[in-house]
Formats: structure tokens, C-alpha cells, sequence
């Protein structure tokens, strides 16, 4: 049917269906997984964040106990805000201002991932952030990319790391950041990515950005539907061409379910489910941040069934407290995922990673299917 020259949104069935039975914690551990959201600065080691803070003289730690801190910084982050959640950023990012210190944490992200039975990985840091001591642009990126090929070293080539450049949406350097990204895209940059505060913080702010990054065919993805609404999302598909968006999850607030267990998409909702627009998607830090309630009543099963490309990440380790292999628990026991689905949302994240069209399917044809073994 048609109205007004547009297709009116028709009702979906998002009944529930069976899975194959559950995997155990230590399969999934040992289960090829793919990331494509997580951030360098929420994921150091507790211990890393203690040893930089005593070596560069900074003070501000909560505590200089590994294991507590790392329960400092989940109960930080579960506050339900997401302003109150960026804010523990200021003692990670306080520690990584040297090139020794960003490669060191660099190189043990990687291990950290391989550990986990992560294969790829684009991980994510903002540049500007990292030269309160001095470094430039150019040799914060260079610093971590020098540390994220040590660590695919030290793990025998068992995982590939690919960076992210972030500007930040409170700031003005966002085109700065975009020339960075495409004057390193050959050298381990993978594209560029829109972070901070949603909130009187719109992506269009960033357009020039944008357009920059277009006129020279480059990858990026735009942090969306977390703090702020449908809009949000709207802005980044529509105004700004994103190919891929961080979280997305309000965009069930272009969705409704009946009563009936059928859904109808709105316009937005089903422009970016049929155009293959990449979610992705963040379980544990939408709890934390408020914008999902529970596991059990997360979005990402809703939107799965009715067909977006839904693809599961961390967000930030440390800050969150959780790694790839947490949340495809979380999932089981939410959802009663299995072997079938959690390849399902892998190889979804694989043909959405900012790689060529061979290095993608190498991937998936080599490493994921038979990681599964489901064939």
C-alpha cells in the first residue's frame, strides 16, 4: 500500500521464537566475536590506571587498590545518567598523556580482547583528550597504533585491532579530528566517530566534519538514540549519512507493539532497518546509563526480530565492568540465546566493520563460521 508516495509501515510479527540450546560462559569465551564499540579509555586495567597515576604524579584516584577500583568505577557508572557516567573519564584519560602510556595501554587492550576470543576490534578514543603533556595530534594516534600492533603481536595474530577517531560533539575540533582520520586510514585508523554528551549536543552541529569525511570515501560511525530520542538518530542518518550508529536503541520510540505481539515500524525505524544501518548496541552501559531498564526488557531482542542489523558490544570495559563474553551471558539468560544466534549477531558485526569487502568475508568465512561450527 502506498500513502502520500511513501510505503505505509506495515505490522511485524515480534513473537518469540526457540534457540538452539545455551552456551556456557567458557564457550562463549572461547567463541569468535567481533566488537565494533569500545572505547580505549574505558577499558584499562585497573592495575595499568594505578601504576600511570603514581609514575605521572597524578593524585586524583579514588583509591590505589586494583580491585577496588574497579568496583569504584561500576558503582560510578551506575547512576542512570549519562553525564554522570562520562565523568569517570577524567581519572583514565588523566593517565594516558605520554606516548609510553598510550602504547602500553593500547598494546594490553589488545590482549585484553584476544583474552576474551575477540577476533576484531574497532576501538575508539577521542585524540584531543591526550595532549594535556604535550603529544600532537599526530602522535597520539601513532602512539596507539604502535601499542594496538604490539598487542595483535603478543597475541600470535589470534585478533586485529583497527582505531576509531572520536571527535567530541562539545567541542570544535571536529574536522581536525576528521583530517587526522583520513591522513591515517592506511595505517590502522578505520574510520571516525561522533562521542559525548547527546544532550544540547546535536551531530549536525558537526557537519563540516561530515561532508569532509564523505568527499574523501571515509568510514564513520555517530553515537545516536541513547540520551536523546529518535531525533537523534534521525539527524545522524539523514543530515549527517551515517553508515553505522553508536547505541540507536531509542529508535523503538519509532516503533509500536500491539497488544497482539505484531509491531509497526515508523518511517525512521524502517528506513534505517531496510537500508542495513548497523546498531550497536551497548546492553550493560544502557543500563547503566538509563537508556534501557533491565536485560530482560532490552530492546536488542525486539529489534533482532524484526530484522535490523543489531550488532553487540561493550561500550567501555573497566567503566562497565564487562567484556564481549559478559554480555553474550546476559544475553542467554535474558533471551536464551545459543551458538546460532550469537553467530547471527558476530557476522552481522563483521559485514559492518569499516573493512574492505575481502577482509570482511576472510573473516567470517574463516574464522567466525568455523569458530561456530554450525555448518
Amino acid at each position: 500500500m502506498r500513502q502520500g508516495g511513501a510505503e505505509t509501515p506495515r505490522a511485524v510479527d515480534t513473537r518469540h521464537i526457540p534457540y538452539t540450546p545455551r552456551m556456557h560462559l567458557s564457550d562463549i569465551i572461547r567463541a569468535p566475536k567481533v566488537v565494533l564499540h569500545d572505547h580505549l579509555d574505558g577499558g584499562l586495567r585497573p592495575a595499568t590506571i594505578i601504576e600511570l597515576a603514581r609514575e605521572v604524579g597524578y593524585r586524583g584516584l579514588p583509591t590505589h587498590d586494583p580491585a577496588a577500583l574497579a568496583t569504584w568505577f561500576r558503582q560510578a557508572a551506575d547512576s542512570g545518567s549519562l553525564e554522570r557516567y562520562l565523568e569517570t573519564f577524567a581519572h583514565t584519560c588523566a593517565v594516558m598523556q605520554t606516548r609510553e602510556a598510550l602504547e602500553r595501554i593500547a598494546a594490553e587492550c589488545a590482549e585484553d580482547l584476544a583474552a576474551d576470543g575477540v577476533v576484531y576490534a574497532e576501538v575508539r578514543y577521542a585524540p584531543e583528550q591526550h595532549q594535556e603533556r604535550g603529544l600532537s595530534l599526530d602522535q597520539v594516534v601513532e602512539a596507539v597504533n604502535a601499542g594496538l600492533r604490539e598487542g595483535e603481536r603478543r597475541t600470535g595474530g589470534r585478533i586485529v585491532v583497527r582505531a576509531l577517531l572520536t571527535g567530541m560533539r562539545h567541542t570544535d575540533r571536529s574536522l581536525e579530528i576528521a583530517e587526522l582520520t583520513v591522513a591515517h586510514r592506511d595505517r590502522g585508523v578505520a574510520g571516525f566517530d561522533i562521542a559525548g554528551g547527546e544532550i544540547g549536543n546535536p551531530p549536525a552541529r558537526h557537519l563540516p566534519a561530515f561532508r569532509y569525511l564523505k568527499r574523501h570515501n571515509c568510514h564513520f560511525t555517530i553515537h545516536a538514540g541513547e540520551a536523546v530520542g529518535a531525533e537523534s538518530i534521525h539527524e545522524a542518518v539523514q543530515v549527517c549519512g551515517a553508515e553505522r550508529i553508536g547505541h540507536g536503541v531509542r529508535i523503538t520510540d519509532d516503533i509500536q507493539v500491539h497488544d497482539d505481539g505484531t509491531a509497526t515500524l515508523g518511517h525512521l525505524a524502517a528506513y534505517v532497518r531496510d537500508n542495513r544501518i548497523t546498531l550497536e548496541v551497548c546492553p550493560t552501559s544502557n543500563l547503566q546509563t538509563g537508556a534501557a531498564k533491565s536485560y530482560d526488557t532490552h530492546p536488542i531482542d525486539l529489534l533482532r526480530r524484526l530484522g535490523f542489523r543489531v550488532t553487540l558490544n561493550t561500550d567501555n570495559r573497566l567503566v562497565s565492568g564487562t567484556t564481549m563474553s559478559q554480555e553474550f551471558q546476559h544475553m542467554a539468560d535474558a533471551f536464551g540465546y545459543g551458538a546460532e544466534v550469537f553467530q547471527e549477531l558476530t557476522v552481522a558485526a563483521a559485514e559492518s566493520a569499516f573493512l574492505s569487502l575481502p577482509e570482511r568475508q576472510r573473516l567470517i568465512d574463516e574464522v567466525i563460521r568455523p569458530g561456530y561450527g554450525l555448518e
